[in-house]
């Protein structure tokens, strides 16, 4: 009966939950993907079917399980212009109650410079980060699974800092052959709690509804996986406008009902040649259109990677390719604390 209340409770918070994509928003770093997994598979995959990967809580916490406990996973991120990002979680399950899982997600976005407005430098230093604690819940009932992760946050930017409380609810659904899996998320239901000044307006965090669907091949060693992204949201090709801006331009062209659907799409493909290492790839439609020069496409929006078994360690590796100007690296690294591994 607690199973169905929970879902239940799931389910009216989605009903009444407000669209806020687009415009600006704070705590933008709670959208960055920090497993090389998920990277390689279009930055965002939620209905993923994996007994042992800790990455996968992280991006619906209804795929925490009870496989997963004394798994310790570490992750990194080389991301653009000397910027750092990376995840530490490690999970516990108690018979009876369910499964949690304790994590960190962290920016680090470097020393800057002090300087006047006339660009005269000051001699001081400051710095900037961000961290989200991710606290894990997810139990089963037959074949759903659901989960939640209270994310408490800060962000120190300068002398500037910023308290907030997101929230992500999941619900799962295995076939009973356990090949297709489907899925719902809703991300980063919240406020900011604390503004960077005094009597500040409190800025919007980047909620996201998401849904998705994943199917191992019964005869192949391929693994497919589709997530879209921003249901809360149709039109992600304009921006926002404030009620006294213009909103008209002859430069906008009107997309067409494919390509803003495409827009939601994150696709992504994984390879096992062996049990102990699979190939990925994935392509992200949004990320092209935002990032691309007309000039030259390249392969803006695409990603590849790999991932490695050894033992109780598990390595993963994806590079992402965001803009001309440069790619991104993710390195993931799970070690098996389990005696009997």
């Amino acid at each position: 009966m607690k199973q169905i209340y929970f879902i239940s409770i799931f389910f009216l918070i989605l009903a009444s939950g407000k669209a806020q994509i687009g415009g600006e928003s704070t705590y933008q770093f709670l959208e960055l993907t920090n497993s090389a997994r998920m990277a390689a598979l279009g930055g965002n995959q939620v209905a993923l079917y994996d007994t042992a990967d800790l990455n996968l809580p992280y991006h619906n916490p209804a795929a925490l399980q009870s496989s997963m406990e004394n798994i310790l996973l570490v992750n990194y991120v080389n991301y653009l212009a000397d910027i750092n990002y990376g995840y530490v979680s490690f999970a516990r399950s108690y018979e009876g109650i369910g499964n949690f899982a304790l994590g960190m997600h962290y920016i680090n976005y470097g020393d800057f410079l002090e300087a006047t407005e006339e660009g005269e430098l000051t001699g001081n230093n400051f710095s900037a980060a961000e961290y989200a604690l991710n606290i894990i819940y997810s139990n089963q009932f037959k074949r759903w699974r659901y989960g939640a992760n209270l994310k408490p946050i800060l962000s120190s930017l300068e002398s500037y800092r910023s308290f907030g409380i997101a929230l992500d609810l999941g619900v799962s659904y295995a076939s009973l052959d356990k090949y297709t899996n489907v899925a719902l998320v809703a991300r980063n239901i919240g406020t900011q709690i604390t503004t960077y000044y005094e009597d500040g307006n409190r800025e919007a965090i980047p909620f996201d509804l998401q849904a998705g669907i994943s199917r191992r091949l019964k005869h192949a060693p391929v693994h497919l996986s589709l997530t879209l992204q921003h249901l809360n949201k149709w039109d992600l090709a304009s921006e926002e406008k404030d009620d006294d801006e213009l909103d008209i331009s002859i430069n906008d062209r009107e997309e067409s009902m494919a390509k803003q659907f495409m827009r939601h799409v994150v696709l992504g493909v994984e390879v096992l040649p062996s049990d102990n290492f699979i190939i990925r790839a994935g392509y992200n439609y949004q990320r092209r259109q935002e990032l691309k020069f007309d000039e030259k496409l390249s392969t803006v929006g695409m990603s590849l990677g790999f991932g490695v078994k050894i033992k109780r360690f598990r390595l993963d590796f994806a590079t992402t390719r965001y803009h001309l100007a440069g790619s991104s690296n993710h390195f993931s690294l799970a070690i098996n604390l389990n005696d009997k591994f």
